[in-house]
């Protein structure tokens, strides 16, 4: 049995995939939730034998969108499989989703048949399905992508320093700038500043990705 959660701020969408997945008596759902926050809430007071295999994962949601939560989910949960579901083809939110961790890049007016199959796909063959709009989109940018670097990832946390390591932290941990600013008596321009001189130190350009550094290098 293939087990599915389901990610979106619009109950309608999640009860429409549930639907188009119901067909399949291969396919159950077992979780849902209305954002990113929620989603990690729920998996979290679930066994590892409970928690679905792949989630379906909306970008744009309030309190904590996507991106962010597959950059966390991928290393929190390691046995789950993350799809995208969207209406965003823009290449800046492709390509976030991607280095956040995501297995393959459907949009929401794909059919149910294709759905069921980069399911399939994902859990059987380990593929990384996308809408054919996607994958030219994908591919141009993998061909412009520059060689790695040569020093060692791992080096970049001793170059943040104590404040930049703080704001870190509660980035991991959902808060936006608002919150971070409270959090630590400061402006939120500064908070911006500072996540700014993250993001070059660690030569990420998104949120999402220094939270997948944060976690994978276990600095938080």
């Amino acid at each position: 049995m293939i087990t599915i959660g389901i990610v979106d701020d619009k109950m309608v969408n999640r009860k429409t995939v549930g639907k188009n997945l119901s067909s399949s008596k291969d396919i159950e759902i077992v979780l849902e939730a209305s954002n990113g926050e929620e989603f990690l809430e729920r998996m979290s007071l679930l066994s590892a034998d409970s928690q679905p295999n792949l989630v379906l994962m909306d970008i744009d949601m309030p309190v904590m969108n996507g991106i962010e939560a597959i950059a966390i989910g991928t290393i929190k949960f390691p046995n789950a499989k993350f799809l995208v579901l969207t209406v965003f083809d823009d290449d800046e939110k492709i390509f976030e989703a991607i280095q956040a961790g995501a297995s393959g890049y459907l949009l929401k007016d794909d059919s149910a048949l294709e759905l069921t199959e980069a399911i399939t796909q994902i859990l059987e063959y380990n593929a990384a399905p996308m809408s054919p709009a996607i994958a030219r989109k994908t591919l141009a940018w993998l061909k412009q992508l520059p060689k790695p670097a040569s020093s060692a990832q791992t080096e970049s946390k001793e170059i943040l320093s104590e404040r930049e390591i703080e704001i870190l932290k509660l980035m991991v941990e959902g808060l936006d700038y608002k919150k971070i600013a409270e959090k630590l008596f400061i402006s939120p321009l500064t908070v911006r500043t500072h996540t700014s001189k993250i993001y070059e130190k660690l030569h990420v350009n998104s949120k999402a990705q220094a939270i997948q550094m944060a976690y994978k290098y276990k600095w938080v």
